[in-house]
């Protein structure tokens, strides 16, 4: 089991440094963006679509980083370490789909005490 947990922390190690430069390139992208758009090189909204698009090819990017690195990590693999990663992957999911759903629910006391229902006003 050492070898998946050297494995986990390697690879949330490059998971948060991908996410450190897309965050990087993000704010750095904006800052330009601005600054194109103090100097009246950009029009506000060419700015916000030029920003849009350079903050969804970050996270595109960031995404196809990731994907590539764990392809490397399992395809370093033996079978069998596959198949436990797989299961190990599952039960996590499994985990997620299985905690509980919070819903806010309002609290309509307050018009049964102030003299009925939302139904009754409405006759």
């Amino acid at each position: 089991m050492a070898f998946f947990d050297d494995m986990s922390d390697t690879m949330y190690k490059v998971f948060l440094a991908g996410v450190g430069a897309v965050a990087t390139t993000a704010e750095k992208s904006s800052k330009i963006v601005d600054d194109l758009v103090k100097k009246g090189e950009l029009t506000v909204e060419q700015g916000k679509t030029l920003n849009e698009a350079l903050k969804h090819k970050a996270a595109e990017a960031s995404s196809d980083s990731e994907a590539a690195i764990l392809r490397a990590h399992l395809k370093n693999m033996t079978p069998e370490q596959r198949a436990a990663y797989v299961k190990k992957v599952q039960k996590i999911r499994d985990d997620l789909d299985a905690e509980p759903v919070e819903v806010d629910v309002e609290d309509d006391s307050d018009d049964d005490a102030a003299g009925g229902s939302k139904a009754e006003d409405a006759d």
